[in-house]
């Protein structure tokens, strides 16, 4: 489960607006999808969204169901008290974990692991984009594929449109 404090964006601010900024879901939800999709490892099969009540409906909770019979829930809530972590990231597999803000990291039943803690909040874009350098420097692979890629567009297209 992925919780996300997102901040409140104006309803007239562009990146609000479905047709220049996308809205919420496709400008910001779609990393979580894409996060969900990538931990699991397996394809999407099934999507269900909802949002609260409100002037731009960014209050969002989806729910996806894997091939393989996982499930992910994400949670977006821009209106979410101050003090509470700005995102929050729970699993439990065999063991479980709790990631808070990309920065702390705590881990429950796994043997040899207990915590980790960061200076800085790592969110994976460096990585990113080293690993996309090397591809093109390299000649290899993409290091995400593209049906995955278009994958999770599809679902954050279909839940944002399931919501207007």
């Amino acid at each position: 489960m992925l919780t996300v404090n997102a901040g409140a964006i104006p309803a007239d601010h562009w990146t609000q607006d479905p047709a220049v900024g996308g809205g919420r879901i496709i400008g910001e939800a779609c990393h979580f999808i894409d996060l969900l999709r990538f931990l699991t490892g397996a394809p999407i099969a099934q999507v269900e969204a909802a949002a609260m009540e409100s002037a731009i409906g960014d209050s969002v909770g989806i729910t996806l169901r894997f091939t393989d019979g996982s499930l992910g829930r994400s949670f977006i809530w821009p209106t979410a008290a101050s003090p509470s972590p700005r995102s929050g990231w729970r699993c439990s597999p065999a063991g479980g974990c709790c990631l808070d803000n990309f920065r702390k990291l705590r881990g429950f039943g796994w043997p040899g692991f207990r915590k980790m803690n960061l200076w800085r909040q790592d969110k994976g874009q460096r990585a990113c984009a080293k690993a996309f350098v090397d591809a093109v420097r390299g000649g290899g692979g993409a290091p995400i594929p593209l049906d995955e890629i278009l994958e999770v567009s599809r679902v954050a297209i279909e839940v944002a449109e399931s919501l207007r």
